[in-house]
């Protein structure tokens, strides 16, 4: 037996306004599955998944709830791509492609709904 991959689960105060922005902005595609039982809406970009529920609470990003700290970490070998393209789209940047001293070539943006994202990958 071996785990197959992992989905990021994002309660969001607007589930529509948030599919939008990640279809948009980020190049997701989605499916919605807003009359299931449990509402939600899949958001799919190559591998990754992330599943946005509604959320009957206030939602409060890692890095405001902890002082520091991602929502998501996407790993990806084609960070120079992807930063093009969420800078086209004018998506919100909180650092742009660098090496961390955690020896990650990574990027961090921030969603729509103030969650940080990171797209890196550990350098070899």
């Amino acid at each position: 037996m071996s785990l197959r991959g992992l989905s990021c689960i994002f309660p969001v105060p607007d589930i529509l306004k948030t599919k939008d922005y990640y279809v948009n902005k980020l190049g997701f595609r989605s499916i919605d599955y807003l009359e299931s039982t449990q509402p939600h809406v899949c958001l799919y970009k190559d591998d990754a998944e992330i599943i946005l529920l509604i959320s009957k609470c206030d939602v409060i990003p890692n890095h405001i709830l902890y002082g520091y700290g991602y929502d998501a970490y996407l790993y990806t070998d084609k960070q120079e791509e992807l930063e093009k393209e969420f800078i086209k789209n004018d998506v919100k940047f909180i650092t742009h492609l660098n090496i961390t001293d955690y020896q990650n070539k990574e990027f961090v943006i921030e969603d729509i709904d103030g969650r940080r994202l990171a797209f890196g990958l550990k350098i070899k």
